[in-house]
């Protein structure tokens, strides 16, 4: 397949309503071919953005799908009423609450949304990614990663602190990233993960930082990954600013396959 025709394509972009992800959804909707799929939590704001969208990029072919990427079942609804091909599923919801809160399942929020809800929209949308070939994954994860304790990844026995989850999770990020790469990479699937920038935005601001980047080049490296050839030879690799950069978690094969399995244990039998 010539990606760079106008050939018709579809997008599904998590945590589309907020400053990197309306970026990112805007990027990829504006080049030929695309259908972008907005996956929202908030309606009302699912509504508006796709509204803004259409109108700054003059595609009519975007949407909205209202789910909740910090439960499973509403992760697996969306893939059950899913019709038609996907070529394209960037990671992107990200969250960073102040106080330690949990899901009405009870598992901690960040975590359940940062992480499970990458394994989840992956794991459940993967026949689809393959019947779809060639097709990839972007999970957006960030520099900013480290201090995971796979014992306690819900900070039940540390104290939470929103930004030592948010470092957690985006080296979950980076290590699930590297372990579904192996898994899908035989079904030409390609996973790659990437910092987007440095931007100001309400998560940045939730953990004390402002930004020097714009949305637009925060988004850069994940449309890059997303439509480029790059993105498809680079399976398994991460970026900072589309240069591949190695990734030390990614190494610790041992830990990786635990977070997998931890991961796992989260689903349905």
């Amino acid at each position: 397949m010539n990606e760079t025709t106008a050939e018709h394509r579809t997008a599904i972009i998590t945590g589309a309503t907020g400053a990197i992800g309306q970026a990112i959804a805007g990027q990829i909707a504006a080049r030929p071919g695309f259908e972008v799929v907005l996956a929202c939590r908030d309606e009302a704001k699912a509504k508006r953005t796709v509204s803004h969208l259409k109108r700054s990029t003059r595609n009519d072919r975007i949407r909205y799908e209202i789910v909740d990427l910090s439960r499973q079942a509403s992760i697996a609804a969306l893939a059950d009423r899913w019709h038609g091909p996907l070529h394209v599923l960037v990671n992107n919801a990200a969250i960073t609450p102040r106080k330690r809160q949990e899901t009405p399942e009870g598992i901690e929020l960040q975590f359940a949304t940062n992480v499970l809800g990458y394994f989840w929209m992956i794991q459940v949308l993967s026949s689809t990614l393959m019947q779809s070939t060639p097709s990839r994954v972007v999970n957006v994860a960030s520099y900013w990663a480290g201090g995971l304790d796979i014992d306690d990844l819900e900070f039940k026995r540390r104290k939470y602190n929103n930004d030592l989850a948010y470092r957690q999770s985006k080296q979950a990020n980076r290590m699930l990233t590297a372990t579904f790469a192996q898994r899908l990479k035989p079904h030409r699937v390609s996973v790659t993960t990437c910092h987007p920038g440095d931007v100001n935005s309400t998560l940045s601001n939730n953990l004390g930082f402002g930004g020097h980047e714009t949305a637009d080049q925060g988004a850069d490296t994940p449309v890059w990954l997303a439509t480029a050839p790059n993105g498809m030879e680079k399976t398994g690799k991460y970026f900072e600013h589309r240069r591949e950069t190695k990734c030390r978690f990614a190494q610790d094969t041992q830990t990786v396959e635990a977070l997998y399995e931890a991961c796992g244990a989260y689903t349905g039998p």
